[in-house]
């Protein structure tokens, strides 16, 4: 996926402090995973990046497999796991293929950063979901967290500042530009790039489409995938949570 690729070495600066963010997502998902699923500890993460949330959970014990669609980021995200010395299995994969790639039995399946809306059919959302449903061992649960796209405004020129960083003798001002269109929106991420010592200025323009999708109907499609106790979460999370679990062996009459 060329955004991510292109964004790669640039993705913490969306995070006023990228390395305490890493440290308090963990710590957030750690409460509402043990909260559903107490006990969890294997843990699969479809949609990495640069390792935001598998980092910070991996430092908390978490066994964990973690994919994601660009290679760049993947590469990136063994560097940020090494750095920390914390064992993390990476690979490159599509979320529509979760299971082929990484198998099933996984206490917890996460997809966090409004990552799943990069899927822009109903019906390749519910594709994945299954896919993650069979990733999971029953009593196993889906945890993913997305844009509130209900209390979005629709329109073009919609601008997103993520506001200004410093960082290595550089200037970083960040903004997204939205355009919708129906459901969708095409999205610009801007990164104006500024040398404070000589004024030289570089932009970076990358360009990726979202579906809008409400909560209310991803956790239909959850639902419809074959998930149990579908809920949405607020204020334990800096986006919405949605969680699903997979029913227990009974219930699947195994």
């Amino acid at each position: 996926m060329n955004f991510y690729d292109e964004i790669s070495p640039l993705y913490h600066l969306i995070y006023p402090n990228w390395t305490r963010s890493v440290e308090l997502q963990g710590r957030q998902l750690d409460n509402i995973i043990q909260q559903n699923w107490p006990g969890s500890t294997r843990l699969l993460d479809v949609s990495c990046g640069i390792g935001t949330q598998a980092l910070g959970l991996a430092e908390l014990g978490y066994s964990i497999s973690a994919s994601d669609l660009s290679e760049k980021e993947i590469e990136r995200a063994k560097k940020e796991a090494e750095r920390r010395k914390l064992a993390i299995q990476f690979s490159v994969a599509d979320m529509l293929n979760a299971h082929a790639q990484h198998g099933a039995g996984f206490d917890v399946l996460i997809s966090c950063d409004n990552s799943v809306p990069h899927l822009l059919t109903d019906d390749d959302l519910l594709s994945a979901f299954r896919q993650f449903f069979d990733c999971l061992k029953p009593g196993g649960g889906c945890l993913i967290t997305v844009r509130d796209y209900e209390k979005e405004e629709r329109g073009k020129n919609l601008v997103k500042h993520y506001g200004a960083r410093i960082e290595d003798g550089k200037r970083y001002v960040l903004f997204q530009v939205w355009d919708f269109t129906g459901v969708h929106y095409d999205l610009a991420f801007f990164i104006v790039e500024e040398e404070l010592t000589t004024g030289i200025i570089h932009t970076h323009v990358m360009r990726s489409r979202y579906y809008a999708v409400s909560a209310t109907r991803l956790c239909e499609l959850m639902l419809n995938a074959g998930f149990e106790d579908v809920q949405r979460l607020d204020g334990q999370y800096f986006q919405p949570v949605i969680v699903g679990t997979k029913p227990s062996e009974d219930l699947l009459g195994i």
